[in-house]
Parts: C-alpha cells; sequence; structure tokens
C-alpha cells in the first residue's frame, strides 16, 4: 500500500516568518511612538513661560555721537499703538491672511495640508519657495522662541500653537500677531510699520499699502522699502493677486492698486539729525565689529559735524540751482582724513525720498578720474613727471580712443598729459607699463571692484564706488601709506564698557612716498593749469576731474594735506546729464566745500618730490615690476616699508 507524501513545511514557515515580521513592526511602532511621546513631554516641561505674551521687549537702542562727541542720531526699533482688528481696514488683515496663512480659519493652529503643500512645492522647485508655518506657529516663535532651526525648537512651536489656539480666538491671535510681528526698518508691529513707511497709522493704509504691509512679512529686511521699494511693490502685486484668488477683493480693486502701487512717505528728518546716510552705513556695519547684542550701545564715530553741514548745504544749493537746468538728477559727496577717517557723507539729494546710498552703494564709471592710478604705474616703472609723449591718434587692437573733442596737443610731458587728461597718453602709458600692472596699482590703492584688463582700462571703465575711489586717493594723500575707509571709532554699552576701540591700524606702506609726491604734485598742476582750474581753492591742493562717456558720470577727486573729498553727479538711470563735465560742476561744488572746512586751518603744502632720493630706486623698482610682470613673486624685500608706520585713527 503506496503511503501519501508528507506535506511541505515551506507555507507554515512563510506564515511563521510573517507573523515574527508583523510582531515586531508592532513592536517598533509601539516603542517609536513612545519614544516621540517622550520627547514631546520633555520638550513640553521645558517650554518657555507663557507671560511673555503680555510684555512686549524693547529692543536695544543706539547713539551716534560725532567725533567731538556731539549726538548726532539716535536709532531704536519703532513700536507703534496696539491695534485692535476692527480698528483696521478688513482688506488689511485679509492681505496677512492671504498671504501668510490662507487657510487660517480652518485649522488649529497647525495646518498639515498647507504644510503638505509646502513641502512639495519646495521639492518640485528644488529649494524652499513656500514656508508652512501657520499665524499661530509665527506668533509662537516671534514671542517665545529663537530662531534657531532645531528639532526642539520646531516640536515647541508646535506646543506652543496648539496652546494658543485652546487659549484664544481667531481673531485675538491675528491682533496679537499683528502687533508683534516685525515689518523690517526696526518696525516691530503693523502700526510702527504704517507710521514708518507711509506717516499715517494703520488705520488709514490703502489698499495698495496694505498689501505692500503684508508682503513684507516674507523678509523683512530683504524687501523693506527703505532699502528696496521696487522688490516691496512687486511683492506687494504678489499679495494683491493672492488676495484676488482668496476672494477678499475683486480682480477690479487689484488692479487699480497694482496701477498706483505704494510708495515711502516718509516723515520729515528731525532737526537736529543730519548724516542720515552716515548713520544708515555705521548701522549696518556695526555687527562686523561687535556681532549680535542686546545692549544699548554708544558709538563714537569718525563723522564731523561741521563738514557735514558744509557737504549738505552745497548739495541743497546745486539741486535748488542749476541741476535740473543741467539735468542733474542725484549726486554723492564724500570726505574723509587721509587715513580713511570719514568726516562728511552725503548719499544723494533727498534721504527721505531715497535712503540708496549713492556714496557706498552705487558703482559707476569714474573716467578719468582713474588716470591717477595709471600714471602711478608709470611713475613705478621709471616715468618722470617731465618724459614726453606725443598726444596723437593712436590705435590699440582695432580700437581708437579719442580725446575729448577730439583735441591733440602733440608732444606733452607726462604731468602736462595728466593735466590736460590726454586719453591717448594714459592709453600709450598703460599699454607700456602693462594692463596687469594697473590693476596691481589700483588694488594696492584701495580699489575693491572688479576690474577687467581691457585697454580701455586707462580711461576708468571699471565700476567703481565713491567711497572706493576716494579712499585711492587717500591713499595718495597719506603719503603711499594705504588708507582704511572706516566710520567707527568706539562702541560703549549704556554702562560704560568699551566694547570696541580701534586702534592706530592701516595696511602698511602700498606705494613709495617718493612716487606718490610726485604724482601728487602732477595733480596740483592738474588744478593749477589743466581740467581741474575749477577747483582751486588759494592753498595747496591735488585733485582730478572725471567724466564718463556720454555725460553719464561726473567725478572730482582730490585732497590737501588735511582732507579728502570726492563728489560724483549723475542720473540713478543712467541717462545723460546735459553736457556736465568733471571740470565744471563737480569741482565747483568741491571747491565750494574745501573752502568751507578749510576756514581757519593752517595752509600745508603737500609733499614735494625729492629726485635725489628716487634716483638711486628707479632701476630697482623697474627691476621688481618687470619680474613681477613675468610671474615673479612680488617685489624684492627691502626695509622701506619699516620706515613708515601708520597713522593713527582720528
Amino acid at each position: 500500500m503506496n503511503k501519501a507524501p508528507a506535506p511541505k513545511s515551506g507555507g507554515k514557515t512563510s506564515r511563521s516568518w510573517l507573523a515574527t515580521a508583523i510582531y515586531w513592526f508592532i513592536v517598533l511602532i509601539v516603542w517609536g511612538v513612545i519614544a516621540i511621546l517622550g520627547v514631546i513631554v520633555w520638550y513640553a516641561y521645558d517650554l518657555p513661560p507663557v507671560d511673555k505674551l503680555s510684555a512686549i521687549q524693547r529692543k536695544p537702542s543706539v547713539t551716534l555721537l560725532d567725533r567731538k562727541n556731539r549726538k548726532i542720531a539716535e536709532f531704536g526699533d519703532v513700536y507703534g499703538v496696539p491695534v485692535q482688528l476692527n480698528q483696521l481696514p478688513k482688506y488689511l488683515p485679509n492681505a496677512v491672511v492671504a498671504t501668510e496663512d490662507r487657510r487660517f480659519y480652518n485649522h488649529y493652529g497647525i495646518d498639515p495640508i498647507g504644510l503638505t503643500r509646502a513641502m512639495v512645492k519646495n521639492v518640485i522647485a528644488g529649494r524652499v519657495v513656500q514656508g508652512g508655518s501657520t499665524i499661530s506657529q509665527q506668533l509662537a516663535k516671534n514671542v517665545f522662541l529663537t530662531h534657531q532651526r532645531t528639532l526642539k525648537r520646531k516640536v515647541q512651536e508646535f506646543l506652543l500653537a496648539l496652546w494658543l489656539e485652546a487659549t484664544f480666538s481667531k481673531e485675538q491671535i491675528l491682533t496679537l500677531y499683528l502687533n508683534r510681528v516685525y515689518f523690517g526698518a526696526g518696525a516691530y508691529g503693523v502700526d510702527a510699520a504704517a507710521r514708518r513707511y507711509f506717516s499715517k497709522p494703520a488705520a488709514k493704509v490703502n489698499l495698495a499699502e496694505a498689501a505692500m504691509l503684508a508682503g513684507l512679512l516674507k523678509a523683512p529686511s530683504r524687501l523693506t522699502p527703505t532699502r528696496n521699494l521696487r522688490a516691496a511693490q512687486r511683492r506687494a502685486a504678489l499679495v494683491l493677486t493672492l488676495m484676488t484668488d482668496v476672494g477678499y477683493i475683486k480682480p477690479a480693486a487689484a488692479q487699480a492698486a497694482k496701477a498706483k502701487p505704494a510708495g515711502l512717505r516718509l516723515g520729515k528728518r528731525p532737526a537736529g539729525q543730519p548724516a542720515y546716510y552716515f548713520s544708515d552705513w555705521i548701522i549696518d556695519r556695526l555687527t562686523d565689529y561687535l556681532g549680535p547684542t542686546e545692549r544699548n550701545l554708544v558709538i563714537l564715530t569718525t563723522l564731523d559735524r561741521e563738514m557735514q553741514h558744509h557737504a549738505e548745504r552745497v548739495f541743497a544749493k546745486l539741486f535748488a540751482g542749476p541741476a535740473r537746468k543741467r539735468k542733474i538728477g542725484q549726486g554723492a559727496l564724500l570726505a574723509m582724513a587721509p587715513n580713511g577717517a570719514v568726516r562728511a557723507m552725503v548719499g544723494g539729494r533727498d534721504y527721505g525720498r531715497s535712503q540708496y546710498n549713492r556714496a557706498t552703494q552705487a558703482r559707476r564709471q569714474p573716467g578719468s578720474a582713474f588716470k591717477p592710478v595709471v600714471f602711478l604705474a608709470g611713475l613705478e616703472l621709471g616715468l618722470r613727471s617731465d618724459t614726453t609723449f606725443n598726444d596723437k591718434p593712436i590705435t590699440v587692437n582695432g580700437w581708437s580712443p579719442k580725446n575729448y573733442a577730439n583735441k591733440y596737443r602733440g608732444q606733452l610731458t607726462f604731468s602736462q598729459a595728466l593735466a590736460y587728461s590726454s586719453n591717448s597718453v594714459a592709453v600709450q602709458v598703460s599699454e607700456r607699463v602693462g594692463r596687469d600692472l594697473v590693476v596691481d596699482a589700483a588694488r594696492r590703492l584701495g580699489m575693491t571692484s572688479r576690474i577687467a584688463t581691457h585697454p580701455s582700462i586707462a580711461l576708468g571703465t571699471a565700476e567703481v564706488g565713491l567711497l572706493e575711489l576716494t579712499t585711492m586717493y587717500a591713499s595718495l594723500a597719506n603719503q603711499g601709506l594705504g588708507a582704511l575707509p572706516h566710520g567707527i571709532l568706539e562702541v560703549r554699552d549704556d554702562r560704560d564698557n568699551v566694547l570696541y576701540h580701534r586702534h592706530g591700524s592701516g595696511r602698511g606702506q602700498v606705494a613709495r612716498p617718493w612716487h606718490v609726491a610726485e604724482l601728487s604734485q602732477m595733480l596740483v598742476n592738474t588744478i593749477q593749469v589743466g581740467t581741474g582750474r575749477n577747483a582751486k581753492i588759494g592753498r595747496p591742493a591735488a585733485g582730478k576731474t572725471g567724466t564718463s562717456q556720454d555725460h553719464k558720470d561726473a567725478w572730482f577727486v582730490g585732497y590737501t594735506s588735511q582732507l579728502v573729498a570726492g563728489i560724483w553727479l549723475g542720473n540713478d538711470n543712467g541717462s545723460p546729464m546735459n553736457r556736465v563735465t568733471g571740470g565744471g560742476v563737480p569741482a565747483r561744488l568741491w571747491r565750494d566745500f574745501m573752502i568751507a572746512v578749510h576756514k581757519g586751518l593752517p595752509a600745508y603744502s603737500l609733499n614735494k618730490p625729492s629726485f635725489k632720493q628716487q634716483s638711486p630706486q628707479r632701476g630697482k623698482n623697474l627691476f621688481d615690476r618687470l619680474w613681477k610682470s613675468f610671474g615673479g613673486s612680488g617685489q624684492t624685500q627691502t626695509n622701506d616699508t619699516d620706515d613708515y608706520n601708520s597713522k593713527g585713527d582720528s
């Protein structure tokens, strides 16, 4: 009798393995839930006290003093009047909800749908383009927590958002949010922001202004209209579109607001507080010296209040007079001591209309104001002020530079070529010296902007800032010691503790004194008989004019032994002025300013070159330069630099 085959054990084994896997999966889930609950309980135990919700923590203040310890400005965060929702036009809170949390009225503090939508959009974009935090979460973060990106902070943010939703109504949460959130430019709360940007309470803003305020919440520092009005307006247009999508406003209302975007309406400048451009420059640089701080600060600056007054006076006179006829829309003035200590700064014609600082932020072509760099490189290679050149039409690599008004003078000395601002000779010098060495001279004097080594480099086609260019001339006024532009001398807290003190320091010797002295005398000649004749001030002074192509930019930069000053005139949109050249309006402005600030000061001569001192060094310097042009490691080490220590800062 045949036996039946024994059953296979594979099925039983498979079922056993599956049961085991399910068992351990359940165990892992249980322990995972326990672990997550443990983390939540631990972080909940460590939550900050909720009494912060009723108390607004004021940020520290900053007081700026001029170099004689006189107050020039005081800064602090602005806190407006607390507002209720029923005091605001409906479109203002609606703009915030449409922008920051369109499902605000449909969730309980955490919005899984919104969070998922944001994650999908961010994954598709490959970067963070949308946040998933609700208004309740943002309020929790701003009031109770730091802005660190940690798991602990995120868990606590979720818990506090749920607590807020359980404790307050939606209207109360939105009211708290609008009164506490940061809108940029030191403005905390919607009323402070409305007063800061539009000089009106939040209850009176129009739809376009409400959209701009709501748009700032995404990135208040980057979008603040006092720094970037166009970016704030573009963001406001997007907010209006979002409000239309949600149904808060009709398309016609959105289009009308877009057609007439909100603009800045800043209040009048407080009396006794000039130098707003300078003050902004100092505040922007403060963290470079100290890092973040919660202490009230008193900053001793390099500014001279009388010089600042004279700088603003000459600009007010310009824009009240010939500016319109000459199509001069903007300008900037910067004055500094030879060591780089900034004494006066005007960044534009009207700070109330535009906070863009053209003295520190704008980059424009300096034209012939760059030529002293080329001529310094020539002196360092062995040329002399009496070396002769033929001022004639030339062609370099198919490019033919032309002199102003196509006027050529034939045989000129090196000094005459600079005084008459010969483009032909400047290019000849640059090509003889080598463009790389021209760039090297510019870098040593203090130029940090990008410089392309085209043949036109000699004519100042590389864009530069006024602060940069004035610093380069300051290195000449400082007898070849590299100037460092600075505006802060000392920082103290309100308990008189010194947090920072500037010690005498600089960049060392960047050009040999005899080369600088010879160049200075050539620049004196430029004012006496050359293109800078309108800049005569009745005492020894050196300077150079500059005019870019089509009269888009006009410059004059010059110095005495005590002060360096630079002036730029032009238009923000790059449109041409009405035949304004550096030797015209800018030179006369420079003259008026320098005469005023030098009144009562002794007249010192600029250092004259000692040819006996120069002669033994010329061959050695020529070797150094040629060796460097072939890839050598730079100048042969000498003791020349050791004899010239940096001057103290003041």
